[in-house]
């Protein structure tokens, strides 16, 4: 194959948003030339066009990227609206080189090096790349959504807005993670929402001894835990989060009705693990992410799962490298605060490549 024709350049960044402006910002940094690609028409679309009512998971406080701070409470939250506008104007300040609305659909490499081949056709050529596409790229339904009749509306939480955007009737939503208890009560001031949740949560209070739960995390080393050591583990098997006011007891007295497990559908009633039953008129499938690699096309490089093959962002494959995963390196590394420091880290092993030192 010829891989001589394409638009060049040093390094590519795959991703615009916090993770890859947070790679862009490292690579600066270390004097290093590169060019992103994003498939967004405006930087920050990813979080702009989520649902309404969403805000970050982490306060403003650990929640902005290096050398421009989030303006607001620094305990408070930014709505997505917000840390949208603040991702662009973040690439704009810095004037970095990005090419909008383009997507790459095959990642390979040939020669030695990556050749990234676009959504309409062209490719761009690099000699190491950079994949900062996100954690929440490809939603996961559950094989009982095939099966579902025609007239019941049925989304993944991913394409929910709001509540005008979902049918009269009773709804219910699958999954009680973030994403789902926010969700039920943005639809319980005008729907009867039910909840069908999974395995039980561990939900922590937002504030404690009058200072927020995230200063805790800080002081007490948790978002620095090791994805692979004791304290890690038990965090991912766990996974708690803060309530921000959507824990149980703040979803009934919005009106929320708390259902167990789903476990089948016949026609428009919803059948429960404990043995209840509920008619319903629409589902939001708030069942989380997977991941989809296949489209990088590189022997080595994504596992049978489609999953990416990386050691805290560092592929085996030379020269291809993650920023944004879930647990890349520690519990910080699947949210903002962390992905500078992973930024950091693997254009630091870039460089060492380079040099010969690894």
């Amino acid at each position: 194959m010829d891989s001589s024709k394409g638009l060049r350049a040093d390094i590519l960044i795959i991703g615009a948003g916090q993770a890859g402006l947070a790679a862009a910002n490292a690579l600066r940094m270390a004097g290093l030339s590169f060019l992103m690609v994003d498939a967004g028409q405006v930087i920050g679309d990813s979080w702009r066009n989520r649902y309404d009512t969403l805000t970050l998971f982490t306060p403003r406080r650990i929640s902005s990227l290096p050398g421009i701070p989030l303006i607001g409470d620094p305990d408070g939250y930014a709505t997505k609206d917000e840390f949208s506008d603040y991702l662009e104007r973040y690439a704009a300040s810095n004037s970095y080189p990005i090419i909008r609305s383009t997507k790459v659909v095959r990642l390979e490499k040939v020669d030695g090096l990556f050749l990234a081949h676009l959504e309409g056709g062209g490719r761009l050529i690099s000699q190491a790349v950079i994949v900062a596409t996100g954690a929440f790229s490809t939603p996961r339904t559950p094989e009982i959504s095939y099966s579902m009749p025609s007239d019941i509306q049925q989304m993944h939480v991913a394409n929910f807005r709001n509540a005008g955007s979902i049918t009269n009737g009773p709804v219910l939503v699958v999954g009680d993670g973030a994403s789902g208890r926010d969700a039920a009560i943005g639809l319980a001031a005008s729907h009867r929402a039910l909840l069908a949740r999974g395995r039980k949560r561990k939900l922590l209070p937002e504030n404690i001894l009058g200072r927020s739960i995230w200063w805790w995390f800080e002081r007490l080393g948790l978002l620095r835990a090791s994805a692979h050591g004791l304290i890690g583990r038990r965090m991912r098997k766990a996974d708690p989060f803060p309530t921000r006011s959507n824990d149980d007891a703040s979803l009934v007295r919005s009106g929320v009705s708390l259902k167990s497990r789903l476990v089948a559908l016949e026609g428009r009633r919803a059948r429960f693990e404990d043995g209840t039953s509920e008619y319903i008129g629409s589902i939001i499938w708030a069942t989380g992410y997977d991941e989809d690699f296949r489209w990088i096309d590189i022997e080595g490089a994504v596992g049978s799962r489609h999953e990416a093959i990386h050691r805290e962002g560092i592929s085996p494959v030379a020269g291809l490298y993650y920023v944004g995963r879930p647990w890349q390196r520690n519990r910080a590394s699947g949210l903002i605060a962390g992905v500078a420091d992973d930024a950091a880290f693997v254009v630091d092993h870039l460089c060492r490549l380079r040099a010969g030192r690894t």
